[in-house]
């Protein structure tokens, strides 16, 4: 019982804490539409169970062991949220009307772009990771373990679910549509500066 409550109090914290996760949901549900903020929520939990399902096979012992590799993981998930912060960044003032018409995005586009923020995250990785190694004990049932990842993934699933509701409601988002290449660059900075911290981050696994 201690071990299922320390789970799920670390999980929600974990959860509810900013970071590239809540820019990307945030962002597509403003700026695309609730459809898209939702499967990128969606997305995200999908990403949870990669983290999980390679912890529970021993690969994240090799990750929590070898510096190198996790260094690998870290540069190649810091390049790709410097990548979509900079598609955002580049975008351009439009006209009052086309600003009206948002393309939309793929239901599969945006559930890859959950799966690939979560997936690529290491701070996610270090999370999973220390999670089942350091709380989770190695005598606990798989069956278990894997219920524990489950609900981790739904967690995410459920959370950022409803921050695109919140984000997609109504007569603010569209006003925030007229501004929608300022909300593109903010959000592009804060993904590039989430990126640039993972990359020089030291000693954090």
């Amino acid at each position: 019982m201690t071990e299922l409550l320390a789970v799920i109090t670390i999980t929600l914290l974990a959860v509810i804490s900013p970071g590239p996760d809540f820019a990307m949901v945030t962002r597509n549900s403003l700026i695309l539409s609730r459809r898209a903020g939702v499967l990128t929520s969606l997305g995200i939990g999908l990403g949870v169970l990669v983290h999980v399902t390679y912890t529970l096979v021993g690969v994240g012992m090799l990750i929590q062991q070898s510096l190198w590799l996790f260094n690998v993981i870290k540069i190649v998930g810091a390049g790709y949220l410097v990548y979509l912060g900079m598609k955002m960044l580049r975008s351009s003032p439009t006209s009052t009307q086309a600003t009206s018409t948002v393309v939309p995005l793929s239901d599969a586009a945006a559930l890859r772009t959950g799966i690939l923020t979560n997936a690529l995250n290491p701070k996610t990785t270090v999370f999973i990771v220390s999670l089942f190694m350091q709380v989770v004990h190695p005598e606990t049932p798989l069956t278990v373990q894997i219920g524990y990842g489950a609900f981790i993934s739904a967690a995410h699933m459920v959370w950022f679910s409803l921050v695109a509701l919140c984000f997609s409601a109504g007569a603010v988002r569209d006003r925030l549509l007229a501004v929608r290449h300022w909300i593109d660059r903010i959000f592009g900075g804060l993904l590039v500066g989430f990126g640039v911290l993972l990359a020089v981050a030291r000693g954090a696994r």
